[in-house]
C-alpha cells in the first residue's frame, strides 16, 4: 500500500483528497503547512507526496526546494494560480508533476497512479541483472537509479532521470512532445507540452558543458528532441 503526504491548508479539500485516497487503498498522511510537511515527510518516509503551493510558514516552492536535495520522492504541486510561471518554477525546483485547481479527482488520481508505476519501476531489484547505458560522456545505471557525466554524478529528479533513459535507450530518434509526454509521463498531458521543454532545458543544464549550445541533447526544430551520442 502506497504512502501518500497531502499537504494542503484548505482543510475541506484536505478531506477531500484524504477520503479519495484512502477510497483507493492508499495510506494517507497530512500536514497543513509548510514546517509541518517537511517533519511529516521525513518521519514518514512517504511514497508520494500531494504539495499545495500556498502554504503558511515555508510555501510550497521552499517544501520542495529543500525536499528534493533530501530525497527522490516523487512531488505533485497544486496551485491555484493560473501563470506559468509558477508552474515552471515548481518544475524547475524539482517537482515532478503539476495540476491547477480546481481539478478533477479522477484525473489527480490517474496521475497519481502513473508516478507510482515509475518510481517502482525505478526501484532496484536485488536479483536482477544490473542494466546500463553509456553515451558519449553520459553513464546510466538503471539497476542503481543513478547517472553521471564526465565521471560526475547528476543529481537528478525522478522524472529527469526517467526522461534520460528514456532518450538514451533510444538515442537518434527524435521524440516529439507530445510522444515523450505519452512515453515518459505515462499519460495524456492535455496539451501541457511546456513541462517537457523545462525537464529538457534542466537536463541540458546538467549535462551539456554549455547548455545554450547543446551537442548531446539535441532540439529538432519542427520535430521535437533527441540525444546524440
Amino acid at each position: 500500500m502506497a504512502k501518500i503526504l497531502v499537504v494542503e491548508d484548505d482543510l475541506n479539500l484536505l478531506a477531500t483528497l484524504k477520503y479519495n485516497l484512502l477510497k483507493e487503498s492508499y495510506n494517507a498522511v497530512t500536514a497543513v503547512d509548510g514546517a509541518e510537511a517537511l517533519d511529516v515527510a521525513r518521519r514518514e518516509k512517504p511514497d508520494l507526496i500531494i504539495l499545495d503551493v500556498m502554504l503558511p510558514r515555508l510555501s510550497g516552492f521552499e517544501v520542495c526546494r529543500i525536499l528534493r536535495k533530501e530525497m527522490t520522492v516523487p512531488i505533485l504541486m497544486l496551485t491555484a494560480k493560473t501563470e506559468e510561471v509558477d508552474k515552471i518554477v515548481g518544475l524547475e525546483i524539482g517537482a515532478d508533476d503539476y495540476m491547477t485547481k480546481p481539478f478533477s479527482m479522477r484525473e489527480l488520481l490517474a496521475r497519481l497512479g502513473a508516478m507510482l508505476r515509475r518510481a517502482d519501476m525505478a526501484e532496484v531489484q536485488p536479483a536482477a541483472k544490473p542494466e546500463s547505458l553509456k553515451i558519449g560522456d553520459l553513464e546510466i545505471d538503471m539497476a542503481r537509479h543513478q547517472a553521471s557525466c564526465r565521471a560526475l554524478p547528476l543529481e537528478l529528479s525522478p522524472k529527469e532521470f526517467d526522461l534520460l533513459v528514456f532518450l538514451a535507450r533510444n538515442k537518434g530518434f527524435v521524440f516529439s512532445r507530445e510522444q515523450l509526454l505519452d512515453k515518459v509521463w505515462d499519460y495524456d498531458y492535455a496539451g501541457e507540452t511546456r513541462t517537457v521543454d523545462v525537464h529538457i532545458r534542466w537536463l541540458r543544464q546538467k549535462i551539456e558543458t554549455d547548455p545554450a549550445h547543446p551537442r548531446q541533447l539535441l532540439t529538432v526544430r519542427g520535430a521535437g528532441y533527441k540525444l546524440e551520442g
